[in-house]
């Protein structure tokens, strides 16, 4: 498992807001926390965009992908729209995180609320190369949607 210092910086209303982090030791996800002023309500079928306080320096190579809690969608259909969201080594702002409330209920998001998860993952840069034909597929080919079917086994 790689570990790296990555740089981040806290901006004035992220402070006194705990740091990006893991829930448990194997968590895979860092909790991304609200960095909001007051109380803001996500009536059912609005959506927004959450700050979260903070800015982050990552390494080239490495994008930082924002998912939605599992908890948070399940229990109150809060999710992230644009899920995974991306943030690229490149991008020195503040991570903000879109969220809709697909629940039939209000839900109030509060300052230090866990409203997103961020993974930090390397990822490849690919040059493509046009083919007359491409390579037989072992098994699947050209089948598409729904091909491998319902049931396991």
């Amino acid at each position: 498992m790689d570990s790296f210092s990555l740089p981040v910086k806290v901006l004035p209303h992220g402070e006194g807001l705990s740091l990006p982090s893991y829930g448990t030791e194997m968590s895979a996800g860092l909790d991304l926390l609200a960095a909001v002023e007051e109380p803001y309500t996500l009536a059912p079928g609005e959506r927004t965009l959450i700050p979260t306080g903070i800015s982050i320096a990552l390494p080239e190579g490495y994008e930082a992908q924002v998912r939605p809690r599992s908890g948070l969608s399940y229990k109150h259909g809060l999710v992230v729209l644009n899920s995974p969201g991306t943030i690229d080594a490149d991008y020195r702002g503040e991570i903000k995180v879109i969220l809709i409330n697909h629940g039939q209920e209000p839900f109030t998001i509060e300052r230090g609320h866990k409203i997103a998860q961020m993974i930090i993952a390397r990822f490849s840069r690919v040059r493509f190369s046009v083919q007359e034909e491409l390579p037989e597929a072992q098994s699947r080919g050209e089948a598409g949607f729904g091909s491998t079917g319902l049931k396991a086994g």
